[in-house]
């Protein structure tokens, strides 16, 4: 089994990065807590699509599990089409206390995405804009 941990940084000591598609890193981590391979998130740049991008990098590492605090609706969707399960850390957790808590069975599986794609930015009417 291979999991993936979001992170800033490229190591276990690094914290978690709360955004997937945006994240610095994936961390590859095997059944046995060990880091095998840091892979830069290439797609953290990207204008559109970021998410869907960080979860077809994942996918082609072969991870069954990833680890991150939030996750949009289109990388939900394709993750769970390649049957791998999203778990939930909290903010500010080290990638080593995430992972920790992953094996003791304390993390939660994500039944559906963390928000909408734009969290945060309003209803859509632009500038304040009101139907009355």
């Amino acid at each position: 089994m291979k999991i993936c941990i979001t992170s800033t940084g490229p190591n276990l000591d690094s914290p978690i990065d709360p955004r997937f598609g945006r994240c610095a890193y994936f961390l590859i981590i095997d059944e046995e807590g060990k880091l095998t391979k840091t892979v830069e998130n290439t797609g953290v740049q990207a204008m559109r699509g970021a998410g869907i991008s960080a979860a077809q990098i994942v996918a082609n590492e072969g991870v069954d599990v990833i680890i991150t605090s939030n996750i949009g609706p289109n990388a939900f969707s394709v993750l769970g089409s390649s049957g791998i399960k999203v778990f939930l850390a909290e903010f500010g957790a080290t990638a080593k206390e995430a992972l920790g808590k992953y094996k003791e069975g304390k993390l939660e599986e994500a039944p559906a995405p963390t928000g909408p794609a734009f969290r945060g930015m309003g209803g859509g009417f632009g500038r304040g804009r009101r139907d009355q």
